[in-house]
């Protein structure tokens, strides 16, 4: 078997043997840390948010910005990365956007301000962007197809296990320590990724692209990728889905902690009903591809984002006092997103291999601009009701069904 797994071997720019290879473990374990360097920057200092809140003397609205300053961060930075290193190359860029990420990350552990914290959260989101954008656009340079859906659930199983481990150790350094701590772990993380890539990394691009790096010029590249209805709709796929995540990670401590009483630990734990669901859906849809195809994949995994969403509402709104009204159904959803988004980037990436980095790029920005609206909407609204966090959910997961069911020409098959 060849290098992209379907007998066609590539041509690394690098062939040292201390380089890293394209079916390999050690490759996969790599491109999940760098997409995971975003979920690490949010989910680690959750359980630190009561406390960021009393710290700064922000409110809860202002706290909240701390997030959706870094999803809009997010989206802005994948803006530039894409097609700068379809241009470049991925590992220079890759290297930029983590050198960025780390100083960012100093600045957070001492910003004396929610001002200041919420501009850092802005430049390192900055940073975290490229590793996201770069890992998907390296998937696609090696693997193709159903082979590139399969590599990112394997990446999507081993990142499931930051937002496991992140809420429960940002917990347990809000009780030793304060909530700065955190942002030392980002940072040392950051610098250990950075070396990784740096010695260990092959160069994965194979041509070059000769498009001119201009704002214009991505801006038509962008153009030329919307007008392309599959891509559209695989990119909203990835939106709705990961929109739901998002609500769930900016609202669950406010509604857990703060609604159901659950203190710093407890949090952390209830937040692992998601995390298991999420990996129980990437392992999951390692198997169905190979069956049923990356549409076929996505179908089970739409189908249990309404589910879970429904569930929840129906639960919260029916007053059922238990977080278990939250969490378990939210494992349901999860479950939904590890079967939908790794198969969805794949299928949307699939027709354009001289562009991946820039298609990448868009369906980032997309996603999270979404999931950043939907967080701002959600917290100006959260309160002493936890009603507002399954109606976003159960919005997501509906909508996506919808538009599953409503988009067979354009995925080129019957819905």
């Amino acid at each position: 078997m060849g290098l992209f797994g379907l007998g066609q071997p590539i041509a690394c720019h690098d062939r040292s043997d201390s380089m890293l290879k394209p079916d390999t473990l050690a490759l996969t374990a790599v491109l999940a840390l760098l997409t995971a360097l975003g979920p690490l920057s949010t989910d680690m200092y959750l359980p630190s948010l009561p406390d960021i809140a009393l710290g700064l003397q922000a409110t809860t609205g202002q706290t909240q910005m701390t997030l959706s300053a870094f999803l809009i961060g997010f989206a802005a930075g994948q803006f530039f990365y894409g097609p700068v290193s379809d241009r470049v190359g991925r590992k220079p860029v890759l290297l930029l956007g983590l050198g960025l990420f780390t100083v960012a990350s100093l600045v957070c552990a001492l910003a004396p301000n929610i001002e200041i914290l919420i501009a850092a959260r802005f430049l390192q989101a900055l940073g975290a962007s490229g590793p996201i954008v770069l890992g998907r656009a390296i998937v696609r340079d090696f693997y193709e197809g159903p082979r590139a859906g399969k590599e990112l659930s394997r990446m999507g199983s081993i990142m499931g296990v930051v937002p496991a481990v992140a809420p429960v150790l940002g917990g347990l350094i809000a009780q030793a320590y304060e909530w700065r701590a955190t942002f030392v772990v980002m940072l040392a993380c950051g610098v250990a990724l950075a070396a990784v890539v740096l010695l260990r990394l092959p160069e994965s691009i194979r041509t070059k692209s000769s498009d001119p790096i201009s704002f214009a010029a991505i801006l038509r590249g962008f153009g030329t990728l919307l007008r392309h209805p599959g891509y559209r709709t695989y990119v909203s796929f990835s939106m709705l889905a990961y929109g739901g995540l998002f609500a769930f990670i900016s609202g669950s401590s406010f509604v857990l902690q703060g609604v159901y009483r659950l203190d710093e630990l407890a949090y952390a734990f209830s937040f692992a009903f998601m995390v298991v669901g999420y990996i129980g859906g990437t392992v999951l849809a390692q198997h169905l591809v190979g069956r049923y195809g990356l549409d076929g994949t996505i179908r089970f995994g739409v189908a249990s984002l309404a589910a879970g969403g429904a569930l929840m509402f129906v639960l919260v709104a029916s007053g059922v006092p238990s977080s278990f009204a939250i969490t378990g159904p939210m494992a349901i959803y999860a479950m939904g997103v590890g079967l939908t988004m790794p198969q969805a980037m794949a299928s949307a990436l699939m027709p354009f291999p001289e562009r991946a980095g820039a298609a990448s790029s868009l369906l980032g920005i997309c996603q999270m601009t979404f999931a950043a609206i939907l967080g701002i909407v959600l917290g100006q609204n959260l309160g002493g009701s936890a009603l507002p966090l399954p109606t976003a959910i159960a919005g997501t997961g509906i909508a996506a069904l919808i538009a599953f069911a409503g988009t067979g020409r354009a995925r080129g098959k019957p819905a």
